[in-house]
């Protein structure tokens, strides 16, 4: 194996890969990270995906006794009740590594190379995001730990949107264009919210449309 393809297998250094599950799922009307998919639970498969690309993985959940089957550490919200944000300060602070890449619990799409492009710019920023034309993904997104004293001031005067400590800090977006390269339906950002999303997801994972770079579709023997 040649030095190129041992670097592109490699765990991705310095960074902690965090999985969101605070979710209410309320539009699905069950829990959406312990539906049925891929011989397992949804959110294994994506802890499965994480495990390959980084050297720790952390889920963030206030609900840990129902991920007990999942090996990685589990850490709850230090500010309960204020969503996602809260998730985010949960991640980063507990993460052993100085950056964490950050998703939901319900993107079945990730992309290997574009996660290892968003990483690879964290040298140059706090916060590195993807941009697309319906806005920025901030959980689908790479943040340092310099963002932790912005994130907990926004937290503590009860700012909750993930972008309101962003001015505080240095951020890199990525450009649509540049995501378009590397996945051109931006698929990526597709999350599973309803039913329909989900039948919708078992049908496409069936037909091995988007090939071995999305990790969901790589199927286990």
């Amino acid at each position: 194996m040649d030095r190129a393809n041992i670097k592109c297998n490699s765990r991705i250094p310095n960074v902690t890969g965090v999985i969101l599950a605070g979710g209410q799922s309320s539009r699905m009307g069950s829990n959406k990270a312990l539906l049925p998919f891929q011989g397992g639970r949804f959110i294994e498969a994506i802890y499965r995906q994480f495990a390959e690309l980084f050297p720790e993985v952390l889920l963030v959940t206030n609900t840990l006794e129902q991920y007990n089957f999942l090996p990685c550490r589990k850490v709850a919200d230090l500010y309960p009740g204020l969503g996602a944000l809260a998730g985010l300060h949960a991640g980063l602070h507990h993460a052993a590594n100085p950056y964490i890449f950050a998703v939901a619990c319900d993107m079945p799409w990730l992309n290997n190379t574009l996660i290892r492009r968003l990483a690879s710019l964290r040298h140059a920023a706090d916060v590195v995001i993807p941009q697309t034309e319906n806005g920025l993904e901030p959980l689908h997104a790479l943040y340092g730990k310099q963002c932790l004293g912005p994130m907990e001031e926004a937290l503590s005067t009860n700012r909750r949107r993930i972008i309101s400590f962003f001015p505080q800090v240095r951020v890199q977006h990525l450009l649509p264009e540049q995501i378009a390269a590397i996945d051109p339906a931006f698929d990526s950002f597709r999350n599973v919210n309803t039913p329909e999303d989900y039948y919708q997801l078992r049908a496409e994972y069936s037909s091995d449309e988007h090939g071995e770079e999305y990790g969901l579709l790589r199927k286990t023997n």
